[in-house]
């Protein structure tokens, strides 16, 4: 048995110190939070100003010339007033055969064009992801090259393959019984898809490939020691979980597509009979700011970047229901 004075008590425990604050020598606190702060904002002030002077400030200014409307008096212009026009363009906007009819044109065109090419995208990135996959570099590299081709060049390279007498597709068809001129009025959208297609199928493809790489080995390896291999294990693995870069390219593809311009405005200067000058919207609003109708042409902006947001987030938002509700 012990006795009382050899017992030890237990002391109290001693408070945590207090967090300690930086002081400069002058014995003020730093102010390294703002400091940074202020760091952070000289860096992204080049952005700043230039997003704000080449994207917010145009959009802003198609806005507002969108509600006027020019007025020139005498045959050869004369003099030019301006006047308080309200909603009258954007009726005539909505009034525009030519307008509407374009609109359409490239909805059904991106109906086509985007789900076949996000496919080939998909394939071709599962292909490169594949186990067996040989030489990756070179046919990564191979399939990203008609995306490096500027559009221009791309079209007009593909304006002499698609002409009926210098296409080196026309002649082996016609052997077997087709004859198909692939710049006839009822072809051209085909053939400006098929343009599209092939420069950027190579751009999806990357940025799938790329959500590919990030699937952690051990999800693949369970997968495998299930008996999930080969076309069931991308079905039922890997494409579930790249849906975000499925989602994201698709949104990329509709901005794309809502601002088509290149190839059918190639096909125009080339003089071709089939290609209307009015096939895509930015085209048709284009030709109305040549003869003097800029007002109308940026209601007509305005409208067309209303139905890129509308079908843009749109399908964000459907995707992001859907998911909540898997």
């Amino acid at each position: 048995m012990s006795s009382p004075s050899s017992t030890r008590t237990a002391s109290p425990p001693r408070p945590a110190p207090a967090a300690t604050r930086r002081v400069s020598p002058s014995g003020r606190p730093r102010r390294t939070g703002r400091r940074s702060a202020l760091t952070a904002s000289g860096f992204l002030a080049p952005f700043a100003v230039l997003f704000l002077s080449l994207m917010v400030a145009p959009i802003c200014y198609a806005i507002y010339q969108s509600f006027f409307t020019v007025h020139r008096a005498g045959l050869f212009g004369g003099a030019r007033t301006t006047e308080f026009a309200g909603l009258s363009n954007y009726a005539d906007a909505f009034s525009d055969h030519d307008f509407i009819a374009s609109i359409v044109r490239v909805v059904l065109l991106g109906c086509v064009q985007v789900p076949v090419m996000l496919g080939l995208a998909l394939l071709l990135a599962l292909l490169l992801d594949s186990r067996s996959a040989r030489l990756r570099k070179t046919y990564r590299l191979t399939f990203f090259l008609p995306y490096a081709l500027p559009g221009a060049i791309a079209a007009v390279m593909w304006s002499f393959l698609l002409v009926k007498d210098l296409s080196p597709f026309t002649g082996p068809l016609s052997h077997i019984g087709i004859h198909t001129d692939f710049l006839s009025p009822s072809w051209v959208p085909v053939s400006i898809g098929n343009m599209l297609t092939w420069g950027w199928t190579g751009y999806n493809m990357l940025i799938i490939y790329s959500a590919l790489q990030t699937i952690p080995a051990e999800v693949l390896e369970a997968a495998a020691l299930d008996g999930c291999t080969g076309w069931r294990l991308a079905w039922a693995v890997k494409i579930p979980l790249v849906r975000p870069a499925l989602v994201l390219t698709t949104v990329f593809s509709i901005i794309g597509t809502a601002q088509l311009y290149t190839e059918p405005a190639v096909l125009v200067s080339a003089r071709i009979p089939g290609v209307d000058p009015k096939f895509s919207p930015i085209m048709n609003t284009t030709l109305g700011m040549d003869v003097g109708g800029q007002n109308l042409a940026a209601a007509e902006s305005v409208v067309l970047a209303l139905i890129t947001l509308v079908l843009s987030f749109g399908f964000l938002k459907y995707n992001q229901r859907k998911g909540a509700m898997a």
